[in-house]
């Protein structure tokens, strides 16, 4: 039943809209935000294909962890051609580019090879991927974004680098593999490891990670200390200084060196905010959150906003304006209500709130609501509303308009995840491994037309009203279900329509003057407001309304 409820709900949408405030929004009130598994967006260079040696499999249920040629160049492709400027996004967030391990692990219970193609196994966070591109590609990445208003995020871990592969082991000389790991399968992987081998210490070692191996320290039992999916776990907490692991400091292109009295912490804060001082990156995307000690992101943040700053100031004509630097984390499973978290350096936090509540509720009322009264007017931290995740599940595929429309008109933060806006489909994942399913390679040669149109004009018109995100909401009417929202410091008011009819009367109350015009600018027809309401003699059935 509750399937049947939300596949019957279509969402027509009226909006309403006073004159904009004079100049854009900050970033910080209303991010519109777009995540990309760079790898499965768009492949510019395939000459970075088979980096490091890397190769595809032959059939789809072995090849969904593999890289499959997306990178830094075809982003950048993509944003000349308009793509995300004409979604109405003001930053893009990427997975993380810097230098992942080489080879491939055991993936979904012996289902397939798992390559980092995602970003999540850190093997040296001071140099790029070759699969991601060159330095000067990551440059041109973030001016062409700059120049559009578009700011950059780099998905960043803290709580843990990549495990340790076969490959990776061979080519940075560890003795702890047994003859013919070169021929290694799914099957018998772990049998060509040497687990009791004290050369592991020419690994991270034991002052840099807890990996329960010979020397080392096992993980811990609080969220803290613990191996996450048997990762080795970054000592983040130790004050003790620290000198650069054996691995790195023989690694021939590292850029990293030893750090005088500098703990584990520091070395990453430092890797990772030189990115920013470097290219300018505006903000992070910080992954398992509740894994760091919140003490740490702070650290990073304070270090990352000083580095954006001196970058700004070395690079004026290439900022797109004086605002700090911005982060975002994914702490699983929290909704929009504020947190300690905030207090630690983040501006919002991921919601994972609206996905489930989007695909159950009927009308998003009682969810609108809720979120202005947390996240009208400036209470100081905001919040990262999504459809669909790397991490979840994809919307449902057959209600993406209506999921659009939902999301683009939410209070607070929102995050487009790639091929939402042209109905990609999920790819082939095994059973133990679902998510997989949800990083397909975007769907170039099979766009929804239609529906990427519904979205550009939405995601535009978001940006556009601060209102949507920031303002207080008051409902005006139940059928159409009609909204306003007001934003009292910028002074921008919007009243939305749902599941508006043909010639539909909408009330808009005393929200726009007696005898105002108006614009739609879904289909480009005007009306005036009389005695609190307009009419639209449309049969379409998506309208966006606003003063000329």
């Amino acid at each position: 039943m509750r399937r049947l409820a939300v596949l019957l709900a279509l969402v027509p949408v009226l909006l309403l809209t006073a004159p904009a405030a004079p100049g854009p929004a900050r970033f910080a009130d209303n991010p519109i935000v777009y995540f990309v598994v760079t790898d499965r967006f768009f492949n510019g260079d395939p000459a970075n294909d088979n980096a490091y040696g890397r190769t595809r499999e032959a059939k789809p249920e072995d090849d969904v962890g593999t890289f499959h040629g997306g990178d830094l160049k075809g982003l950048a492709a993509k944003l000349k051609e308009g793509w995300f400027r004409e979604l109405g996004v003001n930053a893009i967030w990427i997975t993380a580019p810097y230098e992942q391990i080489h080879g491939w692990v055991i993936g979904g219970n012996k289902a397939f090879k798992h390559y980092a193609y995602h970003g999540y196994y850190a093997l040296d966070y001071t140099v790029l991927d070759k699969a991601m591109g060159t330095p000067d590609e990551l440059r041109e990445l973030v001016d062409t974004a700059h120049a559009q208003g578009i700011r950059i995020l780099f998905d960043v871990v803290m709580n843990h680098p990549g495990y340790l592969d076969l490959q990776t082991a061979r080519e940075v000389g560890l003795r702890v593999l047994w003859p013919g790991s070169e021929k290694a399968t799914l099957a018998n992987y772990h049998s060509f490891i040497d687990y009791n081998n004290f050369a592991f210490t020419d690994w991270w070692g034991r002052d840099w990670v807890r990996a329960g191996l010979p020397s080392y320290l096992d993980g811990g039992r609080d969220e803290f200390t613990k191996q996450l999916a048997f990762l080795p776990d970054f000592r983040t907490e130790s004050t003790a200084h620290v000198k650069l692991p054996k691995f790195l400091r023989d690694k021939p292109d590292t850029r990293a060196r030893d750090l005088r009295d500098t703990p584990v912490r520091g070395y990453l804060v430092a890797w990772l905010t030189q990115w920013v001082r470097e290219y300018g990156i505006d903000g992070f995307r910080a992954d398992t959150v509740k894994h760091v000690e919140p003490a740490a992101w702070a650290e990073l943040k304070t270090a990352a906003t000083k580095a954006l700053a001196e970058w700004k100031k070395a690079n004026p004509d290439k900022k797109i304006d004086d605002e700090p630097f911005w982060m975002v984390g994914e702490d699983w499973g929290k909704g929009p209500q504020r947190d300690p978290l905030h207090d630690s350096g983040f501006d919002a936090l991921i919601n994972f709130d609206f996905q489930n509540a989007a695909l159950r509720d009927a009308q998003p009322e009682k969810l609108y609501a809720r979120y202005a009264s947390l996240l009208g007017g400036r209470p100081g931290y905001n919040t990262l509303s999504y459809l669909s995740s790397h991490d979840t599940e994809l919307f449902d595929r057959k209600r993406l308009a209506d999921g659009a429309a939902w999301l683009m008109l939410a209070p607070g933060g929102v995050q487009i995840y790639y091929g939402d806006e042209t109905r990609r489909l999920p790819g082939t994942a095994p059973s133990s491994d679902p998510q997989q399913a949800t990083r397909s390679d975007m769907n170039w040669g099979n766009v929804d037309a239609s529906l990427l149109v519904h979205w550009r004009k939405l995601g535009q018109f978001r940006r556009k009203h601060v209102a949507l995100a920031r303002g207080a909401h008051q409902r005006l009417a139940d059928k159409p279900y009609t909204f306003s929202r007001i934003d009292a410091v910028s002074g921008d008011r919007v009243v939305v329509a749902m599941e508006a009819s043909d010639a539909e009367h909408i009330v808009v109350g005393d929200v726009f003057p007696e005898g105002s015009t108006v614009r739609d600018a879904y289909s480009g027809n005007t009306a005036i407001v009389r005695q609190g309401r307009v009419q639209f003699p449309t049969t379409q059935h998506w309208v966006l309304l606003e003063t000329p």
